[in-house]
């Protein structure tokens, strides 16, 4: 069970956000804070596993907070929880390990949980996630490779897949075939590469074979069958034909 601290200058996000954290029974303590002096007041009694932080609040900003976090000798984990999307960049740099936007969604919530808990648990373990530049809507903007679910060729782009939203780059889908392969994404067809954790379904038997990545339900090329038979001996995933 991890003890938290969350912070923010509006009480009913403080309030929203400590509800929906104290509904993951993984949650334990929860502390609350309404600027950056008070958490780091509260901190000095209370030390904590996690901090979910706003960015703009009086005194210390979150991102100021966080860089006096990361000089404690054993820092929280790091989670900024915004309605400001062009600040991830910087958040990154400090090391953070998710950055939420507001509104908040309780499914997105329990994936940052999910990575808080496995780090926490595992700190030796933690791993530079990549990240990755995309242009939405004019506005640049930082997404996770972890969050990308599957990638669709568009000619000279790629078309990425989040749970969220879809993002066009500029990279041919056979770079990106070779540069995440060893994070877990494999080539199923001439147009697309599936991350295998989020595979939920697979027909290889079938006249058709397809791959469903949730909702999505995406065609096999017959050369690229053998290949996904062999990859299914190292995961969760089952066959249903």
């Amino acid at each position: 069970m991890i003890n938290v601290l969350v912070a923010d200058d509006e009480l009913p996000a403080v309030e929203e956000l400590a509800f929906l954290l104290g509904q993951d029974p993984r949650v334990g303590t929860i502390h609350r804070a309404m600027n950056g002096d008070e958490a780091l007041a509260l901190l000095a009694e209370h030390p904590v596993d996690a901090a979910f932080l706003d960015i703009h609040m009086p005194g210390l900003s979150g991102l100021e907070l966080a860089e006096v976090l990361g000089r404690l000798p054993n820092p929280p984990v790091v989670v900024f929880v915004t309605a400001d999307d062009d600040r991830a960049l910087e958040a990154f740099e400090l090391a953070a390990v998710d950055y939420l936007l507001k509104p908040l969604r309780n499914e997105r919530l329990t994936r940052t949980v999910d990575r808080v808990v496995e780090l926490v648990a595992h700190p030796a373990a933690a791993a530079v996630v990549e990240m990755i530049t995309v242009d939405q809507g004019g506005v640049s903007k930082l997404i996770r490779l972890d969050e990308v679910r599957f990638v669709q060729a568009q000619g000279d782009y790629a078309r990425l897949h989040t749970a969220e939203a879809s993002y066009l780059i500029r990279v041919p889908l056979a770079d990106l075939e070779q540069r995440w392969a060893e994070s877990g994404f494999i080539r199923i067809h001439r147009s697309y590469l599936v991350c295998m954790q989020f595979v939920t379904a697979l027909k290889l038997s079938a006249a058709k074979p397809t791959v469903s990545v949730e909702s999505a339900v995406l065609p096999v090329s017959r050369r690229h069958v053998p290949v996904l038979r062999e990859r299914l001996q190292a995961t969760r995933v089952r066959p249903l034909q």
